[in-house]
């Protein structure tokens, strides 16, 4: 068995490294080859162009400004769904009141889990949907209709959600709009991820620390996040990949897909744009390089930030 180990397990590998080298590796090998030509897609002529797409990558304006906005979801979409999340799985866990059986979450709790994680059984594309007859414009509108009803708007002239906004915080508005959607979809999945690592820590620690005079809001910061660092930081990485993307919301839910006026612009509705409506299919590959490029950066210097020795039990 010691000397045949290899062999069994390279039987094993073989083939699932096959289908993986072949589906996911080789279309990225073919798109970094088509970034460098001029295919326009749907002709089999491809001039070979070298690095002009990915210089003119610097100074298209429209991809300097999806950029932006991916940097927007980028600091925002981790930031509040994992705040938020936080914020639940503490409740849901060592919220509640102390009794013989020592800390325990709010009464509820688990019925409380079901609920929130219940976005997670739902498509993205399902969510989007029902979040678009949310926002509708008309008095068909869910918010609309609840803000006519109890006066707080003209029915004649109800709030635009999908019209070219003001922008709040110097942000255009439809980007916030998106965002609170986001967080909504995602905020059960990692409450459910924190409450699992909330779980291995032993409820002596906050006994320990209540019992020294700790209250709630010390024993969250002093003694929960600490413990929970490596699980957060994993969950920033995978939120990282989520606010890079947003391309379901911002297609389904935003006029023209990235519109009012390219106000919700972002690297996905960006190589759409180009490679299914302006036929550069060579472009669109460099912008997607240069995307999977800039994100595999952001996951390696996040996770060497916050690497630090395991703290165990």
């Amino acid at each position: 068995m010691r000397h045949g180990v290899a062999r069994f397990v390279t039987g094993f590998l073989a083939l699932p490294v096959a289908l993986y080298l072949f589906y996911v590796v080789w279309p990225f090998a073919q798109a970094a080859g088509y970034s460098l030509t001029d295919w326009g897609g749907y002709s089999d002529s491809q001039n070979f162009v070298g690095l002009d797409n990915y210089v003119r990558l610097l100074s298209d304006e429209l991809i300097r400004k999806a950029f932006w906005h991916n940097v927007f979801f980028l600091v925002t979409v981790p930031l509040f769904t994992i705040a938020l999340a936080l914020f639940l799985a503490f409740l849901l866990n060592v919220g509640g009141r102390e009794d013989r059986a020592g800390i325990r979450g709010v009464f509820g709790s688990a019925l409380y889990k079901v609920i929130f994680f219940f976005p997670q059984v739902l498509s993205l594309v399902v969510i989007a949907v029902m979040w678009q007859q949310i926002y509708r414009t008309d008095q068909q509108g869910l918010i609309n209709g609840l803000l006519i009803k109890i006066g707080l708007v003209d029915a004649d002239n109800p709030i635009a959600f999908t019209a070219d906004p003001e922008p709040f915080l110097g942000i255009p508005a439809v980007l916030w709009w998106l965002l609170l959607i986001a967080v909504w979809s995602g905020a059960g999945f990692y409450m459910v991820l924190f409450s699992a690592a909330m779980q291995s820590i032993p409820k002596d620690i906050y006994e320990a620390a209540i019992l020294d005079g700790a209250g709630r809001f010390h024993t969250f910061f002093r003694v929960t996040l600490p413990l929970l660092r490596d699980t957060i930081s994993v969950a920033w990485v995978y939120l990282g990949f989520i606010a890079l993307d947003m391309y379901a919301l911002v297609f389904v839910m935003t006029p023209s897909q990235g519109g009012p006026n390219h106000a919700s612009e972002i690297f996905a509705s960006v190589i759409q744009f180009n490679a299914f409506q302006k036929g550069q299919f060579g472009y669109a590959c460099a912008i997607a390089v240069a995307l999977a490029i800039f994100t595999i950066l952001l996951a390696a210097v996040q996770l060497r930030i916050t690497r630090r020795e395991r703290i165990e039990f």
